[in-house]
């Protein structure tokens, strides 16, 4: 196999999430400011400090699947299959290449843990000839990159990402390197996550990740001093790559070029990222370096902002070291957390495709709530309303659980 280095761009989008079901609702909502925070209605919260999340809202899964099929699948592999769905029918991508060079990359942090609280708890309470057939295809988190690859007969590789906050994002940056280097023509990416459970909140809770305001407008607040944690959330987001020269010749609508992509490890801490935040900042570097970042373009970055003490006076760090101190200074960030929650496993994919319409539309969306700015969080985080911007080069920072950092970098496409 000829290992080239071809150009990829962007032919289609797809969302579902706490603030929209379509990439249109979530993006006008997105610029206006509107969150999706509010009370718990999936499990009974009596016992538990957190009481709100960012829940996805009116989503039928039977408008992208049969009734059977929505008995056998976790709501995760639901939210995956539909944003995907959305992706391929807008960009047409199937049936213009063989089945082969069509692969699936689509990350989870998670997986089917719904399933798997749900199916223990028959398992404790009415024995082992209670629990599904489908538990386990249910319940791993590669099933949504399988099921997507079975609805659209992907036959090249199909593969799951799986590095917790920073899963959506590895899923998009493997996808870029596979078409990059000529392992396939097109890829359907993205991530997806339904953790809204009561093990899983009771997990985040209890190593005090979570924000337990019970107030949805002063439970999300990324780089405020008053930050207290994240809000949980969910939903899906789906990309489809493609093969530049590939897209240009059947006339494909191009939302942008991935242009680069960086992966890094911190080898620090389970959960708490490094202090000096090298890790990030170095994911930062090779993909500026990747999309060949010149000083003095404009630059957004959509931050991993998820409103932990740790995260955002780290993230603050990497940005300022990735770009100098001058540049971050002059830099648009902003935390699309603010208003969809953190969508784990999904958050790197929804907020690629936050980078990709600011920069078609020349809209900066705001990191809403921030009202006491940390005085160790200093760059413009767009604070509270859209700005209109046109810029150069728009970056995504995800950060995830085990030292994980990924960072994916957008262009408009040059000729």
């Amino acid at each position: 196999m000829e290992n080239t280095n071809r150009r990829v761009v962007v032919t289609g989008l797809g969302v579902i999430s706490p603030i929209g079901n379509t990439v249109e609702e979530c993006w006008k909502n997105m610029i206006a400011g509107v969150h999706g925070i509010g009370p718990i209605t999936l499990f009974d919260t009596t016992d538990y400090k957190a009481k709100v999340a960012a829940e996805v809202k009116d989503f039928d899964p039977r408008a992208y699947m049969d009734k059977t099929e929505t008995l056998r699948s976790d709501r995760y592999a639901q939210f995956g299959l539909a944003a995907a769905c959305q992706a391929v029918e807008e960009s047409g991508v199937i049936g213009t290449l063989p089945p082969d060079r069509v692969a699936v990359y689509f990350g989870s942090g998670i997986g089917g843990i719904r399933t798997f609280t749900e199916e223990h708890t028959k398992l404790l309470n009415r024995g082992p000839k209670r629990v599904s057939p489908y538990f386990v295809p249910m319940m791993i988190a590669n099933m949504a990159a399988g099921q997507i690859a079975i609805r659209f007969n992907c036959q090249g590789a199909a593969l799951p990402a799986v590095t917790a906050c920073a899963s959506g994002s590895n899923a998009i940056g493997e996808a870029l390197r596979a078409i990059r280097h000529g392992y396939a023509d097109a890829v359907i990416t993205g991530g997806a996550e339904a953790a809204i459970s009561e093990c899983g909140v009771a997990g985040f809770v209890n190593m005090q990740a979570l924000s337990v305001s019970p107030d949805p407008d002063a439970a999300c607040l990324p780089f405020d001093q008053r930050r207290g944690g994240f809000v949980i959330g969910e939903g899906a987001a789906a990309l489809v790559l493609e093969e530049y020269e590939h897209a240009v010749k059947r006339g494909a609508r191009i939302y942008g070029e991935v242009c680069g992509y960086g992966s890094t490890c911190d080898a620090y801490h389970i959960t708490a990222p490094r202090p000096d935040a090298d890790g990030g900042a170095r994911a930062m570097e090779q993909a500026l370096a990747e999309a060949g970042y010149q000083k003095g373009e404009t630059v957004y970055v959509n931050a991993h902002g998820t409103g932990t003490p740790l995260n955002d006076v780290a993230e603050t760090a990497a940005i300022k070291r990735a770009l100098g101190e001058e540049e971050a200074q002059k830099a648009y960030v902003s935390s699309t957390k603010s208003m969809t929650g953190h969508m784990l496993g999904a958050a790197g994919a929804i907020e690629a495709v936050a980078c990709l319409k600011a920069m078609e539309e020349g809209i900066i969306p705001p990191t809403i709530h921030l009202e006491e700015p940390d005085p160790a969080c200093d760059l413009n985080y767009v604070p509270n309303q859209a700005v209109k911007a046109e810029v150069d080069l728009c970056l995504s920072n995800s950060l995830g659980f085990g030292g994980h950092n990924a960072c994916l970098a957008f262009r408009k496409v040059r000729l």
